[in-house]
């Protein structure tokens, strides 16, 4: 039986995703996750237990493993698992990006610096001065990426990410990169994400995407991602060269990119360049068929890829045509979830592909900069791509979602609000 391992966080969106493709491949998926290593396989999948902050033990714990389960291809999904699956690569002598590029490609400082050594237009970095965006360096998402105008809401900033890095959840990961804070120049313009593949060494552009809606801050929410973007083929040529030349300084070779970008009057600058597929359930916005073949062989992102682990080129395959869309459902204010209405009034909406709300009843919401997570996802497709957006917009403007203060916490006579819901 031919098997894939599958390097993933265990709360990730995509693994059921990537579980139905290879099931359609005929071939079996060996996931390896941050779980417990202490309890006895708790989710009954024979997942490798690993610890991503422990680099050496978790290839080791990946190698032992695969004496009883030989491994063909390997697959990383979201950013903390791209360095480890490198080094699996290399240990099993399987295509792979490099171990270094992976990890320059996960911290944000060490990418900037690679870019700015190639020659490359990246945001100053060093006395930025105003405005400026403040970040961690090993975060995704946009999660604790905040713009500062003036020295006031730049301490402001510097402060809330602090506290952002101390909580629970993040130092739970055991990161040294959690200790870093970047501090850039704010670049304006029109902001594009980029999937792709490189096939050793060889770029091959999956789907560019728009994002209509301003990206200005204070905070930086992504909501909408549509393709194609309504760019000239200069402008994409434009976009395509830059993360090709921001791939090469990172000096990664083979796997999934996602890229993203700003374009301004005075050029592209690539903002990041992570070895790994676009993220949550976004990748249900692209579906592929083989060029110049039937259009019944449609398949997914998750397909491509894992075909792509076992040595297939992505040449052959392009994105389904025409538009596609998808809508990140932002949380509209911190607080308990206690009901969702108007779902069955999105899905009728004309150009609505499916709704997915992802978030569950009584779980705390936290919006960004603090929050990782979003209440769910629209997708639609349609003839153009501005009739896609549209039909998001009023999906979205069909949905209610009531949510509830946070129950705070009697703590002797007095009432306060628990810090360590955050």
């Amino acid at each position: 039986m031919t098997r894939i391992l599958v390097l993933a966080t265990t709360t990730g969106y995509q693994t059921r995703s990537f579980g139905e493709a290879a099931e359609r491949l005929g071939v079996e998926l060996v996931f390896a996750t941050d779980r417990c290593h202490q309890l006895e396989d708790p989710w009954q999948d024979g997942a490798i237990a690993i610890r991503p902050s422990d680099e050496e033990a978790s290839v080791a714990a990946i190698v032992e493993a695969a004496r009883a389960r030989p491994i063909d291809g390997i697959l990383a999904v979201g950013d903390r698992l791209t360095v480890v699956a490198a080094s699996v690569a290399r240990a099993f002598g399987l295509p792979g990006h490099p171990r270094e590029a992976a990890a320059a490609a996960r911290h944000k400082r060490l990418t900037r610096e690679r870019l700015h050594a190639a020659g490359l237009n990246v945001p100053t970095f060093v006395s930025p001065g105003f405005p400026c965006v403040v970040k961690p360096v090993a975060l995704s998402g946009s999660r604790g990426v905040i713009r500062a105008d003036d020295p006031a809401s730049l301490v402001s900033a510097i402060d809330r990410v602090r506290a952002l890095l101390r909580s629970p959840d993040i130092r739970a990961e055991r990161d040294p990169s959690h200790d870093d804070i970047l501090v850039e120049e704010f670049i304006p313009g029109h902001e594009y994400a980029v999937e792709g593949v490189l096939h050793h060494g060889q770029f091959h552009v999956l789907a560019i995407f728009d994002k209509p809606d301003p990206l200005d801050g204070p905070f930086f929410e992504e909501t909408i991602y549509v393709t194609p973007p309504e760019l000239s083929p200069v402008e994409e040529n434009a976009i395509v060269s830059g993360i090709v030349r921001a791939a090469a300084a990172l000096a990664l070779r083979h796997g999934p990119i996602h890229a993203e970008c700003r374009v301004n009057a005075r050029g592209v600058y690539v903002l990041e360049v992570a070895a790994r597929p676009i993220g949550g359930l976004c990748a249900r916005a692209l579906r592929f068929v083989v060029d110049g073949g039937p259009s019944a062989s449609v398949i997914s992102l998750e397909e491509l890829l894992l075909r792509h682990a076992l040595g297939e080129s992505p040449e052959r395959w392009r994105r389904e045509r025409p538009a596609s869309a998808v809508m990140m459902i932002p949380i509209p204010r911190r607080g308990v979830l206690r009901g969702v209405a108007g779902v069955d009034d999105a899905r009728d909406i004309e150009g609505i592909d499916d709704v997915r709300i992802t978030a569950k009843m009584d779980q705390l919401l936290v919006p960004l900069p603090e929050g990782a997570s979003y209440l769910g996802f629209l997708f639609a497709r349609a003839t153009s791509s501005a009739e896609a957006v549209g039909a998001l917009r009023e999906a979205h403007h069909a949905l209610h979602f009531r949510v509830d203060p946070e129950v705070p916490v009697l703590t002797g006579s007095a009432m306060r609000y628990n810090p360590e819901h955050d």
